[in-house]
């Protein structure tokens, strides 16, 4: 019985086998079967049966003709007895069809990819987390074309690629591209001018900005050269070493670049170990300047012992309002009540990139009838002071002279600022001054009102303080700026030119002539702006020497606003929630004037993605 039980098993086990094997055997496709109305649905390892007429696809073991005839007298048989051309018709339209449905996923894919780099574009302009793209922007978008549109066309939406991981990639490609052209834009201009500072995040970090300022296609650009950061000590050999490298990985030459800009510090301008000097030894045409922003803060900072006690007194009065939230919400009810211009007081910060010592002066003048009543039932020490002439007298002064100062200051700030600007406010300012010293009290709009509201004078001890703290900002505009009156004025206004400067050849003298005499030029000179004026006579043959020569002069940066800028997008960007976020990119991206080419872009994406 054993036996036999083992004999049985054995052949059901062959049958099996041999079962399997007609089973895993692959058909092949004939083309005779297109007269049963099939062809192949180019499956080459194990071909399926297509109908040519619905398009249905049988699997591999239905490649017999007793099966495809059974199909196609079943489904169709109305075309029982069409001849070969009927079919071979059929299939041509099918294939166009495939064809067609083919081209039209490529254009959705391609689509697709460029809208993920434009969306990611402008989340970077924003400054926002790339996760808001898969988050918020999708989302929002479905919900716009599906409430517009249909549902078919929102479900296009969601094929955009937008998680936070493909937003960054997005980004580094974006930054790349526009990295790549100003690196392009470099090795074609003629010279160029660099700005630098350094700073800290918030992770601790030390982190480089170099803005670069350069001649291309008639005019004058600027563009973030480079975000780094500093591993180790912030040494103006670290910071030399790492504008270095990136100027040798690129090949930009140093014989270009005309003049560097930073804020004074040891590490930048150190007269041996400085940043600056170091680049100034391999660029032999660089010089080197100051920030004009940091100089006017130099000149405004010392003040007479009798001012500087009343602005700290102002301070404090200040900040016993602003330190006590229970006071500043009684403080700004009762400003409501009393139909006040302004509900509330400013801090006051000796931080260089604000202007408080104007704003806040003017805020505690405007307010004092307010904050005395507010203080009236405090026992605070300084409160009689909001009732004492002479403080406020000397409140008024300082909120006039500083309104002043500050508005010097705000024009020296923005983008486009040239030498030539920087020092026509400067020498401005100095006039006014010296007019100021001499006619004490009369140019003092809110001292004088004041005055006028009291019926009294000036006192003259209070006229006294004034009168030095005038004198004190004159002279220390001439210490900061010892070389306000340049030999540039040709630049500025050649066509008030009277005598040929020391500097020039006589073929540049006889050109700057001719340009004087020239009616259509001095129209011109008139119309457009300084650096557009001489940018467009680079283009002329004839002046080319001259206009060089002009424009060498006005690409360096008079401060370093941009850098100042830079460090504020990098700070509201990199809080301490995204303390990780590489933002080099984002800054290439926020901080240039060059917008990147997505179509090319896309097109580098899509060779890459079909080598791979």
């Amino acid at each position: 019985e054993g036996t036999l039980k083992r004999k049985v098993s054995t052949s059901n086990s062959n049958i099996f086998t041999e079962t399997s094997k007609l089973t895993n055997k692959k058909r092949r496709y004939c083309e005779d079967y297109l007269a049963f109305g099939f062809t192949s649905n180019g499956n080459e390892d194990a071909p399926g049966a297509q109908c040519v007429v619905c398009n249905k696809i049988l699997s591999n073991s239905c490649l017999v003709p007793a099966k495809l005839r059974r199909h196609f007298e079943t489904n169709h048989p109305e075309y029982k007895d069409k001849d070969i051309s009927f079919f071979k018709q059929k299939l041509e339209s099918l294939e166009k069809s495939k064809l067609f449905m083919s081209k039209i996923a490529k254009s959705d894919n391609e689509n697709a990819t460029e809208a993920s780099y434009k969306v990611s574009y402008r989340i970077s302009l924003a400054e926002e987390a790339h996760t808001i793209g898969e988050s918020l922007i999708k989302p929002c978008a479905k919900d716009i074309v599906m409430c517009m549109l249909d549902q078919k066309s929102s479900k296009k939406v969601e094929a955009v690629p937008l998680s936070n991981n493909t937003v960054t990639r997005r980004i580094h490609d974006l930054a790349a591209d526009i990295k790549k052209e100003l690196i392009f834009r470099l090795h074609l201009c003629d010279a160029y001018a660099l700005q630098l500072d350094e700073s800290t995040d918030v992770a601790g970090l030390a982190v480089l900005l170099v803005f670069v300022r350069y001649n291309f296609n008639s005019s004058i650009e600027e563009d973030l050269l480079l975000c780094e950061f500093l591993q180790t000590n912030t040494t103006g050999e670290n910071i030399f070493n790492c504008i270095n490298n990136f100027m040798k990985t690129h090949q930009i030459s140093w014989e270009k670049c005309v003049d560097v800009c930073s804020d004074g510090a040891k590490a930048m301008v150190g007269t041996v170990a400085g940043a600056v000097t170091r680049i100034k030894n391999v660029a032999p045409n660089c010089t080197s300047s100051h920030c004009i922003l940091h100089r006017h803060t130099l000149v405004v900072k010392n003040i007479s012992p009798s001012l500087k006690n009343v602005l700290d007194e102002a301070v404090q009065i200040i900040n016993y309002i602003k330190t006590r939230p229970l006071q500043s919400r009684l403080f700004k009810i009762m400003c409501e009540d009393m139909g006040s211009q302004h509900t509330a007081l400013l801090l006051h910060t000796e931080e260089v990139r604000w202007l408080s010592r104007g704003k806040v002066p003017v805020r505690l003048f405007e307010l004092r009838h307010e904050l005395s009543a507010n203080l009236m039932d405090h026992k605070f020490q300084l409160s009689d002071h909001l009732t004492d002439f002479l403080w406020l007298s000397r409140v008024a002064y300082l909120a006039d002279i500083f309104t002043k100062l500050n508005e010097v200051n705000l024009s020296l700030q923005g983008k486009n600022i040239n030498i030539c600007n920087a020092k026509d406010k400067i020498l401005s300012l100095s006039w006014k001054l010296q007019f100021w010293i001499s006619s004490v009290g009369d140019c003092l709009p809110t001292l004088n009102d004041f005055l006028e509201e009291n019926g009294y004078k000036l006192d003259e001890d209070i006229r006294s303080d004034i009168a030095d703290h005038l004198r004190d900002l004159y002279t220390n505009i001439v210490k900061y700026f010892p070389n306000i009156n340049d030999n540039n004025n040709w630049i500025r206004n050649p066509l008030s030119l009277t005598e040929k400067p020391v500097i020039f050849s006589i073929q540049d003298y006889e050109n700057l002539i001719e340009i004087a005499s020239d009616g259509q030029l001095i129209q011109k000179f008139k119309e457009v702006s300084l650096i557009t004026f001489w940018s467009d006579l680079c283009q002329s043959q004839e002046y080319s020497s001259l206009s060089r020569r002009a424009i060498r002069q006005l690409l360096p940066f008079a401060s370093t606003y941009l850098c100042e800028t830079g460090f504020l997008n990098y700070a509201a960007m990199k809080t301490k929630y995204r303390n990780g976020l590489n933002a080099v990119p984002d800054m290439r991206i926020q901080l240039s004037s060059i917008k990147p080419n997505i179509k090319r872009i896309c097109q580098e994406f899509a060779l890459k993605t079909m080598n791979i």
